[in-house]
């Protein structure tokens, strides 16, 4: 008898264990369950897209992406789901995520390119790029950096171009030409540093073909007194007597009154990539 208790008693501790440690399991699963809820789960098109605006008038610009994200991808066809779409290119601009933005902003130009909003998506398409040169003048002597640096500028000169040709008349109109005026100049300044830096380098020929390339590329831009006398050094420093008189005349002729007649090239050691 007391054995027949023995082996009941400890087939019910047996039972009584496996009841807790199942239990257990599935309390655990709730809890992993419960914590990958989806609060969205439900939410209308407006109701996604009333939460995302408040995100983002909260600067949760993170949050308000995916939400918007949501929304596109939930209710695909209608007027909040291409709103959404140029939210998403603006809240991953907020957050510095350049290549996500400039694909939302390409993406909704080519699904919706008769949407009124197409002329502020370029000028956002614009604006990313332009932001992102902020470094473009830092690092003269690394040729892969501001080669690829002055691809993105002038990707932004090219989205603000299409901005200011197709709508003229556009509310982003008047500051895109004002940014595509600077773009050109820093760009110009940009390339006779290069041509200066490569005359202190005592590369006089690829000085003189950089300073060639900023008059050629960039005339009529701050950048040309300095083109002009980078080259003229340059032809001197070569032994091309007649060619470095002829751009001398040149530099005469425009800047009369130029410190670089007087052959004072500016050193390469001044911060003239300070611009942003």
């Amino acid at each position: 008898m007391n054995r027949l208790a023995s082996r009941t008693g400890t087939r019910s501790a047996r039972w009584l264990l496996r009841a807790v440690l199942t239990a257990g399991v599935l309390a655990l699963g709730a809890c992993a369950s419960s914590g990958n809820t989806d609060i969205t789960a439900g939410w209308s098109a407006a109701k996604l897209y009333s939460e995302a605006r408040n995100e983002m008038a909260n600067g949760a610009y993170d949050t308000a992406t995916k939400y918007y994200e949501k929304l596109e991808s939930r209710y695909p066809y209608g007027v909040l789901a291409q709103q959404a779409l140029i939210e998403v290119a603006y809240g991953y601009y907020k957050q510095d995520d350049r290549t996500q933005a400039l694909a939302a902003c390409d993406r909704f130009l080519k699904v919706y390119p008769n949407n009124p909003a197409v002329d502020y998506v370029l000028y956002l398409k614009g604006l990313i790029n332009f932001y992102d040169n902020q470094t473009l003048f830092s690092k003269i002597a690394d040729q892969a950096q501001y080669e690829r640096d002055q691809r993105g500028a002038k990707e932004s000169f090219e989205a603000f171009k299409q901005l200011v040709t197709r709508f003229p008349h556009s509310k982003y109109a008047a500051d895109a030409r004002e940014r595509m005026r600077y773009i050109v100049n820093s760009l110009g300044q940009y390339d006779a540093h290069v041509a200066l830096f490569y005359y202190h380098q005592r590369a006089y020929v690829a000085a003189a073909d950089r300073a060639q390339l900023t008059l050629r590329d960039y005339p009529d831009t701050p950048a040309t007194q300095l083109a002009l006398g980078v080259l003229m050094d340059s032809y001197d420093k070569l032994g091309l007597t007649q060619l470095r008189d002829d751009t001398e005349r040149v530099l005469r002729l425009n800047y009369p009154h130029s410190p670089y007649l007087g052959g004072k090239l500016p050193d390469n050691e001044s911060p003239w990539w300070s611009l942003w």
